[in-house]
């Protein structure tokens, strides 16, 4: 189950990356090069990527789950202390799901597990 949290939580959050880089799904704005849009864009596809096969999960969820903190309180609680009303609670549960991917690793199908040898044989 470890595996399939990481799984979805990365095909989401690559979501999020493809549709401000590459406009998939269709949106009506692209963030400017360089501006924090287009940066947090490259994070969740990049990211997104890896920690979808599993590979350097450790850091790259690490670097996520700051990304994530740091959207939060940057872009969602000057709007409200409340996550409900603020819009934030995405930010929150990917900071939190990200940090736990930091402790407890990738599971069992991914690259990190497969390049370590602790894949499970079938």
């Amino acid at each position: 189950m470890l595996s399939v949290l990481r799984i979805v939580a990365a095909l989401i959050f690559f979501a999020h990356g493809s549709q401000k880089l590459l406009g998939f799904p269709p949106t009506d704005t692209s963030p400017e090069a360089f501006t924090l849009s287009w940066i947090a864009g490259v994070l969740e596809l990049v990211g997104g990527s890896l920690l979808l096969v599993g590979l350097f999960t450790r850091p790259v969820a690490f670097i996520l789950s700051g990304q994530m903190a740091f959207a939060y309180w940057l872009a969602h609680a000057p709007r409200s202390p409340f996550p409900v009303e603020n819009g934030g609670d995405a930010s929150i549960l990917y900071c939190f799901v990200f940090l736990y991917l930091v402790f407890a690793g990738p599971g069992p199908l991914s690259l990190d597990a497969a390049m370590s040898g602790r894949a499970r044989s079938t």
